[in-house]
Order: C-alpha cells, then sequence, then structure tokens
C-alpha cells in the first residue's frame, strides 16, 4: 500500500509538471492552447533523439528540451498564437488542436509511428526499500528525482509569480490589458515571456514522462484529457490547486489500476465528475468567478 501510494504520488506528480504550463497560459493568459501536448511531445522527442543519436546524458536532456520548447513555443508565439488572443474561444480551441494534429503528422512522417525507449541511466533504474515495521516503502530512485523536480518548480514558480517584479506585471496584464499598457508595462513581451515558459514547462514534462508514459505521435492526444482534468479540477488562480488535483488523479489512477484493473481509466472520471459536483469552479478557485 506505501508503494502504490508513493507511485501516485510521483506519477501525480509528473501529471502536475506536465500540466503546469497548460495551467499558465490558461489561467494567467486566458488562451485555451489545446496543442499544449505537443510542446510535451516536442520535449519527449529531443531528448530521445539526443540520446539516441548523440549519447548526450540523460540529466542534460532535459534541461536542453526545456529552453528547445521555450524557444519553439516563442516562435509560435510571436507568429502564430499573438492573432488568436483576441479570438473567441471556440476559435482558440480549433485552431490549437489543429496545430497539434499538424505537430502529430510532422513526428509520425518525420521520426515513425513507434514507440520511442528512454534509456535511464543505472542510478536512476534502481530502486530503494525502507522499513516501517511490518510495512515495507519501495522507492524509484527515477520517481525520487520527478519529486524533487516537482517540489523545485513550484517553489521556484509561486515565488516568481508572487514576489518579483515580473509576476506583478504578468498580474497587471491579465486583469486589464490596457491599464497596463498605460502604466508603461510591455504587454506583448510579459505575455510572449509567459507562453515560452509555458511551452518550456511542457517539454520539460515531456523529457521526463517518456520514460513513465511511453512516446509516441499520439502522445498529444494521449493525455490531453488529463492535463485538462488537472487545470478543470484545480482551478488556474493558484499553482495549489493544480498540484493537489495531480495528486488526486495520480494517486487515484495508480490505485484503482491495482487494485481494479479491470475499470481502467475510469476511477479517475469518477473522482473527476465528483469534485466538479463538490467544487464546479476548482479546489481553489477564486470567490465570484463564473
Amino acid at each position: 500500500m506505501l508503494t502504490i501510494l508513493f507511485d501516485g504520488v510521483a506519477y501525480g506528480m509528473l501529471l502536475f509538471i506536465l500540466a503546469i504550463g497548460l495551467s499558465v497560459t490558461l489561467g494567467l493568459m486566458n488562451f485555451i492552447n489545446l496543442a499544449h501536448g505537443a510542446f510535451a511531445m516536442a520535449g519527449g522527442y529531443v531528448t530521445v533523439l539526443l540520446m539516441q543519436n548523440h549519447n548526450v546524458p540523460f540529466l542534460l536532456c532535459v534541461p536542453i528540451a526545456f529552453l528547445v520548447t521555450a524557444v519553439l513555443g516563442a516562435i509560435l508565439e510571436r507568429t502564430l498564437y499573438r492573432p488568436m488572443y483576441g479570438k473567441p474561444a471556440l476559435d482558440q480551441v480549433l485552431f490549437s488542436i489543429g496545430l497539434a494534429f499538424i505537430a502529430m503528422t510532422i513526428v509520425d512522417y518525420s521520426i515513425g509511428s513507434s514507440e520511442q525507449i528512454i534509456q535511464l541511466p543505472h542510478w536512476l533504474r534502481g530502486r530503494s526499500e525502507l522499513a516501517f515495521g511490518d510495512h515495507v516503502l519501495g522507492m524509484g530512485h527515477y520517481r525520487l528525482l520527478i519529486i524533487a523536480v516537482c517540489i523545485v518548480l513550484t517553489i521556484l514558480l509561486q515565488y516568481v509569480l508572487t514576489h518579483t517584479r515580473f509576476g506583478s506585471r504578468l498580474r497587471a496584464s491579465v486583469d486589464d490589458q490596457r491599464v497596463a499598457d498605460g502604466l508603461g508595462i510591455n504587454v506583448n513581451v510579459i505575455f510572449f515571456s509567459t507562453f515560452a515558459v509555458g511551452s518550456g514547462l511542457a517539454g520539460l514534462g515531456g523529457a521526463m514522462g517518456a520514460e513513465v508514459l511511453g512516446l509516441d505521435p499520439t502522445f498529444p492526444f494521449k493525455f490531453m484529457i488529463y492535463f485538462l482534468i488537472v487545470v478543470a479540477l484545480g482551478g488556474t488562480s493558484s499553482l495549489t490547486g493544480p498540484l493537489l488535483a495531480s495528486l488526486i488523479l495520480g494517486i487515484a489512477d495508480v490505485a484503482g489500476k491495482y487494485y481494479m484493473p479491470k475499470l481502467g481509466s475510469f476511477i479517475v472520471y469518477a473522482v473527476m465528475i465528483l469534485i466538479l459536483l463538490w467544487r464546479p469552479d476548482g479546489l481553489f478557485a477564486r470567490r465570484g468567478a463564473k
């Protein structure tokens, strides 16, 4: 039971790393980017190609995946996304889904449809055990790394959003772009930087999730529903909500598949429905949110 709980927490934190970029773009920029999974897929394939073709160490591939997808996101924000900011939600949905299909087709044509395998370093493939009386907790080293990265990211993002000038300018730009412009805040630069970071975080999650989740051209659509569930349950007003939602979903998914494997992902959707019936605006929605 302890091992299942640990694996569920690690899986939930991986979901948080993958989904937090969507939470940033949707919650702070009010843009529905359903192509978020394509950026995660890009980070995964950057890692795979660097490791397989150039023998780059895994721990070096992860920050490279972040940088590459951040640059890709910055380019697409300037060329394709920016004209869509003022469009209706349906236009944004159709536009971003179209981009996800394009990304999937490009990867399928250029790399192939087979699932990619990542060979982790030997020390990350190991497992440690802790005894608690008659109970034993098995902890995979790679899952420990995922948990550590998630904790560092959460602290760093929370600090940037609440204790830095960039965070205050971002919140001002989201609340009222005209007033922010009048105060001398370059809203375009703020949104440009935010979208690039959100895309980079998706790439980081894809690089770290490729070994756990698997990686193939259908990745953007296979896990899109999980990203959306995390954002819907956690709300978009803080990082605490998506983190808690990710942990709940991760534990429910791992425990459900272990104890009731025939139900598959039904447990996740049941948990989602119950939480939304209780808190329709998410676990940590602002008061008065609609």
